[in-house]
């Protein structure tokens, strides 16, 4: 067999080619279903995983950056090379005929709830079918990059709404005005640690449904490019180890005092990582005696970052100096504001941590407005497609002109069965929201889903502002621990 692609037509970019981004055995799909198979129907959901509800993100990004791009002759050649080679019986003439016949573009419907919806899981998110019985075959071909789409960019948001549930509920306990600090309690610092750039631009749009802190930048220009959001996000200056142990370890103080020096100005923050050798006596000695009546005199708020130790402890115990160094006031709930300092924990911060640094500081006295966290591998890495066992799987066939379900009961594992029929979503008379039959639909039942993708053209558009107005909305409904704090 001859292997040499060197004279096949290569995308220039990849990802360019649409027939090149599915999975090997869907090329042959084609030649599998029965005959007579008009119109195939699927359906996306989480079937469970680590939280009780979903929040929906990141459909709108996919569309426009690819499925509505038209399927080229080139697409067609440069993809008949390879499947050639690659051992997949390729379907010429389908995609050629797909290019004569709608120009390229797909030939299908999606239908998804609004984006920034909070639901709970074992429910219908998107639906995709196609519209013209010739190309039965392409709903199940976009499967790989449609869920794709859809499940890292929900599984991050809905991660992030459960760290903020979380930092609200401590907040709320402790703090004066809860919904004035929740924006910026927790940061992400995940860019470095994500497996591409399209990850951290993804994944960091997801966070900022919910937050408005970050230090990745790709996801801020993906707001602005896909969610029409002029500016989805903010930082402050801040010190990495280089900027500070660059100047000795018998010039720890001096680089300290250049922090103050260069952004120590009334009503700024900036933050000092001050662990590179001795964090408590960095707190006690440096910032707490040698520096503290500059860093008060500069009207600045210095964040101190912690970036090793076991952070529970750690964050409690430097909070216990800088309270002892620059004092305290109590607030309203009875709990104490440091004066003049903050924290931010930036290291080992997951969900659990996240939760046992806020109870350490509640039951030590301290607001939870004194803390806040960055996040960076365990909001945008730690996830995979099991995280919320997501899945997309066919539900409904149109053969010969009569609709069959089309379903998956295996016995070995109840929990991977799949949805019959073509599926709507509504809320019942108690308020619930409940997968049905499209016609088991009551008249004037609304369905939740709305046609987003229509024959190769987006045909509903959300901004970034929506998209967080509606998660606000729904965060609430998040199920955590009633625990005592």
């Amino acid at each position: 067999m001859n292997r040499n692609l060197t004279s096949s037509p290569i995308s220039t970019r990849l990802g360019n080619n649409l027939l090149l981004r599915t999975d090997s055995y869907k090329v042959s799909h084609w030649m599998q279903y029965p005959p007579g198979t008009q119109t195939v129907h699927s359906y996306i959901e989480s079937r469970g995983g680590l939280f009780s509800h979903s929040l929906f993100f990141g459909l709108q990004a996919y569309l426009r950056e690819y499925l509505q791009t038209p399927v080229t002759l080139a697409d067609v050649d440069e993809a008949a090379a390879l499947m050639a080679v690659h051992g997949e019986p390729f379907n010429r003439e389908g995609w050629l005929r797909l290019i004569e016949k709608h120009g390229g573009l797909m030939p299908v419907r999606i239908r998804a709830v609004p984006e920034g919806s909070v639901l709970p899981v074992h429910n219908v998110l998107a639906t995709i079918e196609n519209t013209d019985p010739e190309f039965f075959w392409v709903t199940s071909f976009l499967e790989t990059e449609l869920l794709r789409a859809i499940w890292y960019p929900t599984t991050v948001a809905t991660l992030s709404a459960a760290a903020r549930t979380t930092l609200l509920r401590y907040l709320e306990a402790t703090c004066d005005d809860p919904q004035g600090q929740i924006a910026f309690r927790l940061h992400d610092f995940g860019a470095r640690g994500v497996s591409s750039l399209e990850s951290a631009a993804l994944g960091g749009m997801a966070h900022l449904v919910n937050f408005m802190g970050t230090d990745t930048l790709a996801a801020l220009v993906a707001a602005r490019h896909y969610y029409d959001c002029d500016v989805a996000g903010f930082s402050i200056p801040a010190a990495e180890h280089s900027t500070i142990t660059g100047w000795g370890r018998d010039h720890e103080a001096d680089a300290y005092s250049n922090m103050v020096d260069q952004f120590g100005k009334p009503g700024a923050t900036f933050a000092v990582v001050s662990d590179s050798y001795d964090i408590f006596n960095a707190c006690a000695r440096i910032w707490g005696d040698e520096l503290k009546a500059k860093v008060v005199a500069s009207g600045a708020t210095l964040v101190v970052r912690p970036d090793s130790g076991e952070p529970a402890e750690t964050t409690l115990k430097v909070a216990q100096i800088l309270a002892d160094r620059f004092g305290t006031t109590t607030n309203a709930k009875g709990f104490r504001v440091l004066n003049n300092v903050r924290i931010i924990q930036g290291d080992g911060v997951n969900l659990d941590s996240l939760r046992l640094c806020l109870s350490n500081f509640f039951h030590n006295g301290f607001s939870t407005e004194n803390i806040s966290f960055g996040m960076g591998g365990g909001l945008l890495q730690q996830v995979n497609r099991d995280t919320m066992q997501w899945a997309m799987k066919c539900s409904a066939m149109q053969v010969n002109g009569e609709w069959r379900d089309v379903y998956k009961s295996p016995v070995g594992d109840v929990s991977k069965a799949s949805k019959k029929g073509r599926l709507a979503l509504v809320r019942n008379a108690r308020g619930e929201v409940q997968t049905l039959r499209e016609e088991a639909l009551a008249d004037g039942q609304v369905d939740l889903l709305q046609t987003v993708f229509d024959n190769g053209r987006i045909v509903t558009n959300t901004t970034f502002d929506a998209i967080r107005e509606r998660a606000a909305i729904g965060v609430n409904q998040f199920v955590t621990s009633r625990a005592p704090l």
